[in-house]
């Protein structure tokens, strides 16, 4: 927890000698031999020059303890600070070349010779088999030329043997190897070929395969009555004596359904996977390792190691040691010294995120997306530009201020970092060419923050570290490592494994010795020339923990480049494994046609036997009773309209194009085009809170100071005190710091304020201190950026509230200029100078139990002289900013802390209470003594930390201020959730994120009501104690529940049926700490028990399992990535979008899907009916009504344009729908497609039927061809009247196509001879009847309607005002 512990020194290299020179007293045989480490030499090592020399060094080391790890114990222990420089000391000049050359990719490799190096195979576990052996870079002239011609021309198998020039330039990955058993742990061989084969990192948001498409589809299609019935009718034709028409009329028909139907999917489907190969196909740079040491590989390997990847590389050479640069001679020669050389060479190549394969080495930088499973190596930061404090550049810091950091006190027993002339020129040659920097602290421990929002919905940045073995750890040497990781697993917070560094059998080097150090080995010193050494063959050992990892989807936040190696690819990375798989979505719509037709088949089934048995089941024309009844079914099928399934899902197409070219929702895409309708009936909107109701931007809104509070425009009057507060006078010498402010500086005002008030003082002083707390009391560090040739001051953090925090100072006028482990600048912004200098002492972190986090520094007082802490004269403070509800009990007594905090609360602001306390030199000195002795504890030592943080610093602490921070709300989301609220629709808001935060925006986006009662569920464990929070929910159904992830998992373990029976009555729910599973599991949960409509509706990758489990999934594009909008159904730019999407969108789909529907199942009816009664009239003979082209036409070019138009109408305009969203909760109900409607057409479509074709029987007679044109032309003539009724806006589309209809069909008389008496329709008597027919058929049916509209008049004419 100290800041300030492991500082190293500034030179390092003596101790480094004194410290390996100690060694050599030691007497070994004291030591254990059980420890020891045995090796046992690579094969190939054995086959070499060197092998009977190691096999005898071998045998003298078996016994011993390797002395290179007790050396390396006894540098990390001093603090050694090339350990904490990651060996930059030892590796001189090499360093910046290679650094600047690997991690810019620069075009090195063709500029220096490697046929001097070698390679990993030397390795005492073998990585590779000899066959299996990376090529190494062959030597410039003819090979070179061989090889490049190689790689661009395949040549037959047969030839690629006879010469080792001419290999295939194949993949060596690409080699078949044994499949990996997920339930094993594994281990990965850093930038090797492994043994095991892993999954593809591919991310796949299909639903089906190549192979799977047709069979699941088609089960998909035939699972629903209506297509199976109509197929069971086109098969039926294929039995003779159950043949009517043409096997074409039947089977044309559901060949065209299933094929609209299967193309819709398939369309859909491709959709989705272009936009995976979109993703996918992002490109990483991808570290490649080749050998080093071709002398040292046997025949075998030496034409294994011809082959190379396909890939074209840049060449980066990142060559590492003491004597690292290639040497070349004037004739172009190579000459080597194996031992100087590391162990591989790195080149850089892109590879596509599909591409990567576990142990790969990759390169990630600043807002670049992790896309797989990694273990961090290696940590740079990008320093383009040196930290400017007082407009001086750091590194030309005059003697005095340099004095002021080589000054400052020692904490206890550590020796501080001096900022003197050799620490600053080392740090200029710690700096490659490109300003990159290893980003490690004093113990050899780069640092990197991540963005996990797209994977647990948490707002905070995570800290992450290498490991201090790798990050020490030349690149040459990757190749030595071992990571040992657990098998797949879902938990996103857990991770143990180790990381283990082989040791160097081949050539015996280790960079972190030193030349001309000796080791005894048994009484015997070995050396292999040069000054040498040759190193025990000892494995290094370092643990990994989850600090060490970044999952899949998860985005670099902090300007550093970072080396990882891949551990876990596509569906066994965590974010793949907390993901459901995607399933195939069906419409409530479509399981209640499914249900009609069902209705439909009963009635006709029921016909044909009444048919038959009023026949007295008689045989006629040589055909059994039981045909017959075949046979009436078969001409009755029309009733169940096959035509109905492609006018609805053409329908459905038509939504979507509507959707998507809406102006007013901009960027909207329609992923699943079959279920648009469903947007219309909407009960449980579930929502995350991350990037989706907030924008995860927070800004520093309110402060309040004891007496006065500020915010808006009223921070211009904090920024005026800060203004006169650290206006501070400079000192004579330009060349001086100014001097400097502390707490206990008189409050300075200006010549202006001479007159101030003695209030007004108090105020500016109490302004003054609690503007320095928040500059001071945070884990912020600025990071200065070249863009553009302009320098540019980022803040990093690992929550973005104190990165608001100290946005706020800066804008009042305190700049934050400066910060590192040992202390932190601040510069006035009014005057540009210097005005505060601290050491920090002590930092105290911010976690979920403790809810605050503190600091102990110690300001440089007057013109920067510092005061030991050993003087009681020491300015020491300690800070602390934290929630309310853990801040009240620390703070001193007050009168008006909570009265404020719950303002701020009301108003949706996360508060943060601020205190300090001062601390003598004595009292600091106690502290940090007690503190050191808890942090040594074996057992319980948080718990003994913390109660000695309680005992000396918790305790009366003054009380500052507090201050109100917002969370960004999208835009406009609080109307969007008012109007969704009043639509009817229960809104839960399930996120990742913290219980207060939550709560917080809940508040400030008005889920939660002003007075609601919020009743909080958190931490519970046992079951007793949950029990009683449901039965004290339960007299309180209009309150809000806020549950967190672990009192969830209780619930839904324990109390399923109760929690859930209890949690959909309220009208609002916050569920907080939800993994991805637990969110999938509430919406499944939801949906089985309700069987409502859900929707989900999320940003993140963390979301995608809760959207694919929805009725509804629906996406935003957020800022990191699009995971969530590639999943869902839907896809939106911003929340706001919703509203329309469902209260207009969703209305329109729905009412007309419904509207066509019935009106699809009436036109079929209407014409079944007319076949009855003809039926009947022809002594119940099965003989078809209308036969071939007057059956296919009648569903097809006479009526399906004026009933499909039925598509483009609407019952109000979109003012309406959002001035009355309580017009969307008749849609829940379902009434426009219910029993009552559909048996009001069935009623309608008797009676039509029956005046139709019985009127036309009796006119006309019942046979021939006149009563058949008299009977279809009305019926025609009905349908589109019929159509003409049930509209309620017309189109221009809907004039036409009934115009142009009836215009087909009267133009297509004349052609219809076979089936007309075409003398007889010109007469005046066909004219007529016709008309007379009609109107017998139409007018009562409509007259029903008004009649029925204005008794009771629907809600659309109501506020129509109709």
């Amino acid at each position: 927890m100290s800041s300030t512990s492991r500082a190293y020194q500034p030179d390092a290299s003596e101790s480094h000698v004194d410290d390996s020179e100690s060694d050599l007293d030691l007497d070994l045989g004291e030591l254990d031999p059980v420890t020891s480490s045995a090796s046992v030499p690579h094969p190939a090592v054995q086959n070499s020059q060197w092998s009977r020399e190691e096999r005898h060094i071998d045998q003298e080391r078996n016994g011993r303890i390797p002395l290179r790890n007790l050396r390396a114990g006894g540098l990390r222990g001093f603090g050694g600070r090339a350990a904490g420089r990651g060996g930059s000391a030892r590796r001189g000049d090499g360093d910046d070349e290679d650094v600047h050359s690997l991690l810019n990719g620069e075009e090195e490799g063709s500029k220096r010779d490697s046929a001097g190096s070698f390679g990993a195979i030397d390795d005492d576990a073998p990585l590779l088999s000899s066959g299996n052996g990376q090529g190494r870079r062959q030597p410039k002239g003819e090979g070179s030329s061989m090889l490049k011609f190689s790689s661009r021309l395949r040549l037959p198998g047969f030839m690629s043997a006879t010469s080792s020039l001419s290999t295939l330039p194949e993949d060596p990955r690409s080699e078949a190897e044994e499949e990996h058993d997920p339930t094993a742990t594994r281990s990965i061989f850093v930038g090797q070929l492994q043994s095991a084969r892993f999954p593809p990192n591919a991310v796949s948001n299909a639903k089906y395969t190549p192979w799977s498409f047709l069979p699941r589809t088609l089960y998909n299609e035939f699972s629903f009555f209506f297509n199976m019935y109509f197929l069971l009718v086109a098969l039926s034709q294929i039995i003779k004596p159950l043949r009517i028409g043409y096997l074409s009329t039947y089977i044309v028909p559901l060949a065209f359904v299933l094929a609209i139907t299967l193309g819709k999917e398939a369309i859909d489907d491709i959709g989705r996977r272009r936009r995976d190969s979109e993703a996918n196909a992002e490109g990483y740079t991808v570290l490649l390792f080749d050998d080093t040491m071709p002398e040292m590989r046997s025949k075998s390997a030496r034409r294994a190691a011809s082959k190379t990847s396909k890939i074209t590389k840049r060449s980066s050479g990142a060559r590492r040691g003491p004597s690292s640069q290639t040497l070349n001679n004037s004739e172009g020669v190579d000459t080597y010294h194996p031992l100087q050389q590391p162990s591989a060479n790195a080149s850089e190549v892109i590879k596509k995120s599909r591409e990567l394969k576990v142990g790969d080495v990759l390169r990630i930088g600043k807002d670049q997306r992790v896309p797989a499973d990694v273990i961090i190596l290696k940590s740079y930061t990008n320093e383009s530009a040196v930290a400017t404090v007082a407009g001086v550049s750091r590194p030309a810091l005059s003697e005095h201020a340099a004095d002021q950091y080589s000054n400052l006190v020692d904490p206890i027993s550590v020796p501080p970092i001096e900022l003197t002339t050799a620490t600053e020129i080392d740090a200029k040659e710690s700096v490659s060419p490109k300003n990159i920097t290893p980003s490690t602290d004093a113990a050899g421990v780069g640092e990197t923050f991540i963005r996990t929002d797209q994977l647990d919905g948490e707002t905070d940045w995570k800290l992450r570290l290498p490991s201090p073995l790798t990050q020490s750890l030349d690149i040459g040497e990757f190749v030595r490592l071992r990571v040992n990781a657990g098998k797949p697993d879902k938990k996103i917070n857990d991770f143990y494994g180790t990381v283990e560094l082989l040791p160097n059998l081949s050539h015996q080097y280790d960079p972190h010795i030193d030349k001309g150090k000796k080791r005894k080995l048994g009484g015997a010193s070995e050396s292999l020339g040069d000054g040498l050494m040759e190193p025990a063959p000892a494995t290094e050992s370092s643990p990994l923990s989850i600090d060490n990892t970044a999952w899949a989807n998860t985005v670099l936040a902090s300007n550093s480049i970072n080396l990882a190696v891949v551990v876990y690819t596509g569906r066994e990375t965590r974010q793949a494994m907390s993901t459901s798989a995607s399933r195939s979505k069906t419409g409530l719509l479509e399981y209640e046609i499914n249900s009609l037709t069902k209705i439909l088949c009963i009635l006709t089934l029921a016909l044909s036997f009444i048919l038959v048995a009023l026949e007295g089941f008689k045989s006629t024309e040589n055909r059994e009773w039981y045909v017959n009844i075949m046979r009436f079914l078969i001409l009755f099928s029309t009733i169940i309209p096959i035509s109905l399934r492609v006018n609805v899902d053409m329908g459905k197409s038509v939504y979507a194009w509507f959707i998507e070219r809406d102006q007013g929702i901009p960027g909207a895409v329609v992923r699943t085009s079959t279920i648009p309708e469903e947007l219309g009936r909407i009960e449980y909107l579930l929502s995350d809170k991350t990037g989706t109701l907030t924008q995860n931007e927070m800004e520093l809104k309110k402060i309040h100071v004891g007496t006065v509070s500020y915010a808006n425009e009223a921070m211009d009057e904090v920024a005026s005190y800060v203004r006169q507060c650290f206006s501070v006078p400079s000192l004579s010498d330009v060349n001086q710091a100014s001097a400097l402010v502390t707490p206990s500086s008189v409050y300075i005002t200006s010549s202006m304020a001479t007159t101030a008030t003695r209030t007004r003082r108090e105020i500016g002083s109490r302004v003054r201190d609690v503007v320095l707390a928040l500059a001071l009391c945070h884990n912020v560090t600025p990071i200065t950026e070249e863009e553009d040739g302009k320098s540019i001051t980022t803040y990093q953090a690992s929550s973005p509230d104190e990165i608001a925090i100290v946005r706020w100072t800066e804008n009042v006028g305190l700049r934050l200029v400066h910060r590192d482990r040992q202390g932190m600048v601040l510069q006035s912004t009014d005057s540009g100078r210097v005005v505060v200098r601290v050491r920090i002492l002590e930092v105290f972190p911010f976690t979920s139990e403790g809810k605050r986090m503190g600091i102990i520094v110690q300001f440089f007082q007057g013109s920067g002289s510092p005061v030991s802490t050993n003087e009681e004269g020491a300015e020491i403070w300690f800070y602390q900013k934290g929630a309310d509800t853990v801040m009240t009990s620390i703070v001193a007594a007050n009168d008006w802390l909570d009265e404020e905090t719950e303002n701020m609360a009301r108003e949706g602001l996360r508060t943060l209470v601020v205190g300090r306390k001062k601390l003598s030199g004595h009292q600091y000195r106690e502290f940090s003594s007690d503190y050191k002795q808890a942090s040594l504890a074996l057992q319980a030592r948080d718990a003994g930390m913390a109660k000695v943080v309680r005992d000396y610093l918790e305790r009366d602490l003054e009380l500052l201020g507090v201050t109100g921070v917002e969370d960004k709300l999208q835009h406009d989301v609080k109307p969007s959730l008012e109007l969704l609220r009043n639509a009817g629709i229960k809104i839960w808001m399930l996120t990742g994120d913290k219980v207060e935060t939550a709560r917080c925006v809940a508040v400030s986006a008005k889920l939660v009501a002003r007075g609601q009662y919020v009743h909080t569920m958190a931490k519970l464990k046992r079951k007793d104690l949950a029990q009683d929070s449901l039965d004290f929910l339960q007299n309180k159904t209009d309150a809000c529940l806020l549950i967190d992830g672990e009192s969830l998992s209780l619930m839904l373990n324990h109390f399923r049926d109760s929690f859930i029976s209890l949690a959909v009555l309220l009208p609002a729910v916050i569920a907080c700490r939800c993994s991805p599973t637990q969110k999938a599991d509430v919406a499944k949960l939801i949906r089985t028990y309700t069987r409502k409509r859900i929707c989900c509706i999320g940003d993140g990758g963390n979301d995608v399992s809760m959207i694919q489990a929805a009725d509804v999934g629906v996406g935003i594009v957020g800022k990191e990535g699009r995971q969530a909008s590639l999943a869902a159904d839907f896809s939106i730019v911003q929340f706001c979008h919703l509203t329309k999407l469902l209260v207009w969108h969703g209305r329109n789909s729905y009412k007309r899907s419904a509207k066509l529907a019935q009106f699809v199942i009436h036109r079929g009816l209407i014409i079944s009916v007319c076949q009855t009664v003809f039926s009947i009239a022809s002594k119940f003979e099965p003989v078809a009504l209308y036969k071939d082209w007057l059956l296919v036409g009648y569903a097809t070019v006479y009526t399906m344009m004026p009933v499909f138009s039925l598509v483009l109408d609407r019952d109000v305009d979109e003012g309406l729908a959002n001035l009355y969203p309580e017009l969307y909760k008749e849609l829940r109900t379902g009434r426009s497609l219910s029993y009552q409607t559909f048996f009001i057409w069935v009623l309608v479509s008797i009676y039509q039927g029956g005046m139709i074709q019985g009127l036309s029987q009796i006119l006309v007679g019942v046979h021939g061809t006149r009563m058949v044109s008299v009977s279809f032309t009305t019926l025609v003539i009905n349908e589109l009247v019929m159509v003409a009724f049930e509209i309620t806006t017309w189109h221009p589309v809907m004039i036409s196509s009934l115009i142009g209809t009836a215009m087909v069909y009267f133009g297509s008389i004349p052609f219809l001879g076979r089936y007309f008496d075409l003398g007889y329709v010109v007469t005046l008597e066909f004219v007529w009847k016709v008309v007379a027919i009609s109107a017998i058929s139409l007018i009562p049916p409509y007259a029903a309607k008004i009649l029925r509209r204005t008794l009771k008049p629907p809600s659309y004419r109501k506020v129509q005002g109709l």
